[in-house]
């Protein structure tokens, strides 16, 4: 994974609250049922946090909840010291997110996503070098909606990794991907807690749990009526 150029992570100015990511007491109800409930985490800039559990126990959820698209029922969650609002310009320049509901341009190559996401958040990238890496170097001029299951999920990771970020939420990035994928998934994480940013992953690739800093078991969490 060397020799990729990414954006440069904007160093938040003096005064600024360190995006932390940080719950207390955190539940989500659905008329009756709570679908989370006694959720306490905390993830530090250069921390991972690994959520776990079958599906329907909560996971995404709990994603939506730290990026500001759902409102918790109970508790509180704070990003950077804030609440999380998606909807804040700032806010999405500084989290950056992989969600089920992540789409790309399916008119698109993947050279044109990466030009498009360099001159949105007007940082340089390697085109070629993240392409390379991410096994899309010969699909680079072939349009997102004539690429493989694989190769979509790839470069949806890149449109999340390649752009400056201080927190990052990943929900199963590893679908679709094969061997070679995951193990690029593996390195990409790291790069990211290494350069300082607070990281999210639901996921049920093994091997992320090994390399997390915190591993979160949704299931433990049995919802109280």
């Amino acid at each position: 994974m060397k020799g990729a150029r990414f954006g440069k992570r904007a160093r938040p100015t003096a005064g600024t609250q360190a995006m932390e990511v940080v719950a207390d007491g955190l539940g989500v109800r659905a008329g009756d049922t709570w679908l989370l409930r006694g959720v306490d985490l905390r993830v530090r800039p250069g921390e991972c946090l690994v959520l776990t559990g079958p599906n329907g126990s909560g996971k995404s959820t709990l994603l939506r909840l730290v990026y500001g698209t759902q409102e918790p029922t109970e508790g509180s969650i704070t990003v950077g010291g804030l609440s999380p609002d998606e909807r804040d310009r700032d806010f999405r320049r500084r989290v950056s997110v992989l969600l089920d509901d992540s789409d790309f341009f399916a008119e698109f190559t993947p050279v044109q996503h990466l030009e498009l996401l360099a001159g949105s958040f007007g940082v340089d990238l390697d085109v070629d070098a993240l392409l390379t890496e991410a096994t899309l170097d010969d699909r680079a001029h072939v349009t997102a909606g004539s690429l493989s299951a694989g190769q979509r999920r790839r470069l949806l990771l890149l449109g999340a990794t390649a752009r400056p970020f201080d927190v990052l939420l990943l929900d199963e990035p590893e679908r679709a991907l094969d061997t070679a994928g995951k193990r690029w998934l593996t390195d990409v994480i790291a790069r990211a807690t290494g350069h300082g940013a607070a990281v999210v992953v639901a996921t049920h690739h093994p091997p992320l749990l090994d390399t997390a800093d915190h591993v979160l078991d949704l299931a433990a969490l049995a919802p109280v009526s």
